[in-house]
């Protein structure tokens, strides 16, 4: 039997002892005892990276999903710190649908991955924050490389045992996520037109303070566009004081 059968016989049985045999010629306790150390170190790091969402599913629960990420899943990446994003496409592709499942779990899954994934981000802030008393209709605007704009339908900021709605609330929720000069991951929960202004920033390279202002008066029809190019120029201000937003 060459190495390779071998290995795929022996990851088999770790990965899903109930349709693949043992190897027959490795002791069952030693088998079960290599299973089970796989096994406890991939449940620990979902946990660490997934915390309130493993505090809010009941145990049994959580291990049994767990359990079946082990078991079913096949990771497409070597890296132990890429095992939360393969998780997260576990919930979102392969996981079959459970009526125990939480309404907002894939939405919370996600913002704790953003978490996650922003913490161990290579990319690097720029020397040096904008300077505000520079700012003008024609500077052009850039996101931070160490920051996200996201929407979700839950309050997955706010979400814990104690704060579970079982409906979508009527008000859905926007953040930014972002990483700071010290390192420190932090959010801000911002209303819809911010988030819009990030999204065009993000999608349109070298995009004006000018062009924003007229595509946020384009979307947002009901608002008084003197209203619009004040606030904007205002939100613009202050995000970049936190390095979430530069401009030249």
């Amino acid at each position: 039997m060459n190495f390779q059968h071998k290995q795929h016989e022996f990851t088999s049985f770790i990965r899903n002892p109930d349709t693949h045999p043992a190897p027959p010629d490795v002791k069952p306790d030693r088998m079960a005892m290599y299973r089970s150390l796989l096994f406890n170190n991939i449940e620990s790091f979902l946990a660490s990276n997934f915390p309130v969402l493993k505090k809010i599913i009941p145990e049994q629960h959580w291990m049994d999903m767990a359990q079946d990420f082990f078991s079913q899943h096949s990771n497409k990446s070597p890296y132990f710190a890429e095992i939360a994003e393969e998780f997260l496409q576990y919930l979102q592709d392969e996981r079959k649908p459970d009526p125990n499942d939480p309404p907002f779990m894939l939405e919370l899954a996600h913002y704790e991955w953003v978490e996650m994934a922003a913490t161990i981000a290579t990319e690097q802030l720029p020397d040096n924050s904008s300077d505000v008393e520079k700012l003008n209709e024609s500077s052009r605007l850039k996101l931070s490389p160490l920051a996200w704009s996201l929407a979700y339908q839950f309050p997955v900021h706010k979400l814990s045992p104690q704060y579970q709605p079982d409906s979508i609330p009527e008000i859905p929720t926007f953040l930014t996520v972002f990483r700071d000069r010290d390192d420190e991951v932090r959010f801000l929960e911002i209303p819809p037109i911010t988030y819009q202004m990030l999204v065009f920033v993000e999608e349109n390279k070298g995009l004006t303070v000018s062009d924003c202002i007229a595509k946020l008066n384009a979307t947002f029809t009901g608002i008084n566009t003197d209203i619009i190019k004040s606030g904007t120029i205002k939100t613009i201000e202050e995000l970049a004081d936190k390095d979430i937003i530069f401009f030249d």
